[in-house]
């Protein structure tokens, strides 16, 4: 059960809550609802405004140049710039970026354009308000300088351009604006061609100065290489060179190696000449058994004849006898053959000793001709030596010439020059519509601003207006009961607001009277007869309009009597068109004449009233006298309702007496001019007095204002009884019958 009431109590507080947030919304709408005429009249005007200024403004024209950078990209990528396409080195495309703005570009194209005589950059032909006016006091400006006109020309025409790079690309916009729509365009191209040619002239002067540089260590380069060259040529006369370290050596080792290899042969010779000597030495006395000597053809030959001799003798002696002649002539010839062979064998022997002796002698000459062969070879090393040293410094120096030499004519002819910085992808056009002003948008956005601006000062003069204009607003600001608002009425001539409840009973006032009267009624129900006094703070609220319709109202169930209290201004007579001079109050209680003859009876209604009468000396003691308190039980006998209407409390003390007697008090506030602080203090001078108050009446309320309706609006359209019908008329008959 606790936890069912706690959720109960939170609904109840969230509802509560939802409805102060609404009744606040509805508050800031009534706000705006009451001032819009005042809101909008603000926003047309300031928009009007806006609109001639903009109108008024010189139109802004931009054209773009679109450039695409270029830059020199290496021959090996990294796999990461293969796929993705843009460069990792974002400096490059940064520093042009920078360089597009730099003040030596703005200079180039101020150059190039003349821009220092053009009307719009020249401040010695533009005009402003403060330069007539020193003009016409006859205080002309100061010479100025071409220097500072180029210096302001520059940064004019800086401000007029703007450059945007991408991250993700390559391409650089160039924006220039400015009142003429062709020289922005023509400024646009005309810095992309300044920063290509800037960007090429600097190039140029690199590679010139690096020309310079080149030629200057090419001729120290060419006099080393002369030099070298010298120095080898005065070596090879020196020493008889004159093929190169390949064709020189190339000769001397096949004539060494033909050498070497007679010599092998020579030691070969000789040692087999060594050999067949030394068998024939060994076979002493027998050499012709030697091998050596046999394979001698001559020797040969003489040995086939001895032995042919010698069988021709075997046969002989078999045949003849020693002593004959045939035997003796073949033993003779015999002898002979061994005597030629004897010979021959010896001459052999002789030739194999001068054979050793010529191949020893061959040996020794070959031994020294390869040792000569072998130190010449090795001086012409040491020779060969120098020269490839000689040959390594020209070629080094013809290298480096020729290098240099290449890259001299390589940077002459060409150079950097190849490529360009940047080239435009898209020039700059003339354009036809201004970027600004944006006149549509400006005014536009001027009548939202000053919609916003209205309803700020709205809310503003709301929060300092401390008037009260609704029964919310009367009940938060003074802290009493609204009993109605009574709304202003449109009179024709002749009529008077003090009888507008007895001539438009069906209007929305008459309506709003009976609303007041009801609550006075449900507010004394225990207190059948009433006495009413009806005041305000200060005059002209509407007061005694109020207490006189009141009146009527009441006068339609009930005997009632309206007194007019205000006896230093009194207006009740002059408002119902009665004598002035007839009796009335003052008499009255100075029993001075009748009841009878004191009241008046209003025509067409059952209401009397009581008139101030004449005006005494001192009306406050008359009101505090006894007699003006017997005279209000007397007349309470008489009357069932008795309406006073008293001064205002903020100027007398009338009316805080007369509260004190009564049985309770309505306060009238103007609707949109009463101060709620002086209300307030007025209606605590009567509280502190003994006053019950009723509540409060709003009069000469606009009603056209859904506020006083809480969000109905138009309510004012409709009359009393054509508006609630049959249901009107029954509750007027429910009141007469109470």
């Amino acid at each position: 059960m606790q936890r069912l009431g706690n959720t109960l109590d939170n609904q109840a507080n969230f509802s509560e809550t939802d409805e102060e947030e609404a009744l606040d919304l509805i508050a800031y709408w009534r706000v705006i609802q009451r001032r819009k005429w005042g809101i909008l009249g603000l926003a047309v005007f300031l928009t009007l405004l806006v609109t001639v200024v903009v109108f008024m403004m010189t139109p802004i024209y931009s054209s773009t140049v679109t450039l695409l950078v270029e830059q020199n990209k290496a021959k090996l990528l990294s796999i990461d710039e293969i796929y993705s396409g843009v460069s990792s080195d974002q400096s490059h495309y940064q520093t042009q970026v920078e360089l597009l703005q730099s003040n030596a570009l703005m200079e180039g194209v101020v150059d190039r354009l003349k821009l220092t005589a053009h009307p719009l950059f020249d401040p010695r032909v533009q005009h402003s308000m403060v330069k007539d006016l020193l003009a016409s006091m006859g205080m002309g400006a100061a010479v100025v300088t071409e220097l500072e006109i180029r210096k302001h020309v520059v940064d004019a025409l800086a401000d007029m351009v703007s450059v945007e790079g991408s991250k993700k690309s390559q391409l650089i916009k160039i924006s220039v604006s400015s009142s003429d729509a062709q020289l922005a365009a023509n400024i646009a191209n005309a810095i992309a061609d300044v920063y290509i040619e800037s960007d090429m002239e600097a190039r140029f002067k690199r590679t010139q100065k690096a020309t310079d540089w080149m030629n200057s260590h090419l001729t120290s380069l060419k006099a080393k290489l002369e030099q070298s060259e010298r120095a080898l040529q005065v070596y090879r006369e020196q020493h008889n060179l004159i093929d190169t370290k390949d064709l020189s050596l190339s000769g001397a080792a096949g004539q060494l190696e033909v050498m070497l290899k007679s010599l092998v042969e020579a030691r070969m010779a000789r040692a087999q000449a060594k050999s067949n000597l030394d068998q024939v030495s060994r076979a002493k006395g027998n050499e012709v058994s030697m091998p050596v000597v046999q394979r001698n053809p001559l020797v040969a030959n003489l040995m086939g004849t001895v032995s042919e001799q010698e069988r021709k003798v075997s046969e002989l002696s078999n045949r003849y006898g020693v002593q004959h002649p045939k035997l003796i002539q073949a033993q003779a010839e015999l002898k002979q053959a061994k005597r030629n062979l004897q010979n021959q064998v010896d001459d052999v022997v002789n030739g194999l000793e001068r054979e050793y002796e010529v191949a020893r002698a061959n040996e020794s000459a070959l031994a020294g001709a390869v040792a000569e062969t072998k130190q010449g070879i090795q001086g012409t090393n040491r020779k060969e030596f120098e020269l490839t040293t000689l040959e390594r410094d020209v070629k080094s120096n013809r290298d480096l010439y020729d290098m240099f030499m290449g890259r001299l004519k390589e940077t002459s002819t060409a150079g950097d020059l190849q490529s360009v910085v940047a080239r435009v992808v898209d020039p700059a056009t003339v354009s036809d519509l201004p970027i600004k002003p944006k006149k549509r948008m400006i005014v536009m956005l001027a009548f939202v601003l000053s919609l916003m601006l209205g309803v700020a000062v709205a809310f503003l003069l709301e929060h300092l207006d401390n008037s009260v204009r609704s029964a919310e607003d009367a009940e938060r600001k003074i802290g009493l009961p609204m009993l109605a608002a009574v709304p202003m009425v449109e009179l024709a001539a002749g009529q008077s607001a003090g009888l507008h409840y007895r001539d438009a009973p069906k209007s929305l006032f008459a309506e709003s009277i009976k609303t007041i009267r009801t609550g006075i009624l449900l507010s004394g129900i225990d207190h059948p007869k009433k006495t009413l006094v009806v005041t305000s703070s200060i005059p002209g609220e509407g007061k005694s309009t109020v207490a006189i319709n009141l009146a009527l109202a009441h006068a339609q169930t009930k005997r009632v009597l309206l007194i007019d209290a205000d006896m230093r201004r009194p207006s009740i007579a002059k408002v119902l068109g009665l004598d002035n001079t007839h009796p009335g109050l003052s008499m009255l209680v100075l029993g001075m004449e009748t009841l009878e003859n004191c009241v008046y009876k209003i025509e067409g209604s059952t209401l009397e009233v009581l008139t101030a009468g004449s005006i005494p000396p001192n009306p406050l003691e008359l009101i505090l006298s006894e007699k003006f308190k017997d005279l209000l039980v007397r007349l309470g006998e008489v009357y069932d309702t008795i309406v006073i209407d008293s001064p205002p409390v903020q100027l007398v003390s009338d009316a805080v007496v007369l509260g004190s007697m009564a049985t309770g008090v309505v306060f009238v506030l103007k609707a949109d001019a009463t101060p709620f602080q002086l209300a307030r203090r007025a209606i605590r001078t009567l509280q502190r007095g003994g006053a019950s108050i009723f509540g409060i009446v709003l009069d000469q309320a606009n009603f056209k204002n859904e506020e006083y309706y809480g969000g109905y609006g138009g309510y004012g359209k409709y009359n009393y009884h054509a508006y609630y019908g049959e249901d009107a008329e029954k509750a007027d008959q429910a009141v007469k019958k109470a």
